[in-house]
């Protein structure tokens, strides 16, 4: 109920790809709240709660993490934060059809997905620039290349889907920020 009226933005793109960025510059200029299954996730795991434990587990061994713990994730920090935004981006979710479809009949229907398109080659390369200021555990190559093996397989079915439903919008992350950015608001 306190989501009637709120935009919901599914951002899908590979790791690396430049969604964090893109996300920071919409949130600028529309006032959506961004939510990032990963930096939820690692807040939880930072959180040293008994389902960080069991996340961290999941994430070290390169893994998806269960559908319902992710849901339950996202639709808590959209409740806690719908007062104060305009809409949600909701960022590295739907990994699965069935994602989409169940986060769909328990939260609300999305209404757009923004895909950003990006060589494997150009992530690993901005992943493993990433890697050498963040500090992130899955910033290695071993792990990189398994995530996006991980994404190409889940995901094709994703983008499909959504290209079916009329709500898929491509944007080419190969480009400059500013380009991306572009192609991005006048999607919105």
């Amino acid at each position: 109920e306190k989501l009637k009226g709120k935009k919901i933005i599914f951002i899908v793109g590979g790791p690396g790809c430049g969604k964090g960025t893109q996300c920071d510059k919409i949130v600028a200029k529309y006032g959506y709240t961004h939510l990032s299954t990963g930096d939820l996730l690692r807040d939880e795991v930072k959180s040293g709660s008994a389902r960080g434990k069991k996340l961290t587990e999941i994430m070290e061994q390169g893994k998806l993490v269960p559908m319902e713990t992710v849901l339950e994730l996202v639709k808590d920090a959209m409740v806690a934060r719908a007062d104060k935004s305009n809409g949600f981006l909701i960022d590295g979710y739907p990994r699965e059809v069935k994602q989409g479809t169940e986060f769909e009949s328990r939260i609300k229907e999305c209404d757009k997905v923004l895909y950003f398109e990006c060589a494997a080659q150009t992530m690993t390369e901005r992943l493993l620039g990433r890697a050498k200021t963040s500090g992130r555990a899955d910033d290695n190559e071993a792990t990189i290349k398994k995530r996006l093996d991980t994404f190409y397989s889940a995901t094709e079915p994703v983008v499909q889907f959504y290209q079916d439903k009329g709500k898929l919008c491509r944007i080419n992350a190969e480009r400059s920020v500013d380009a991306i950015f572009a192609d991005v608001v006048s999607s919105l």
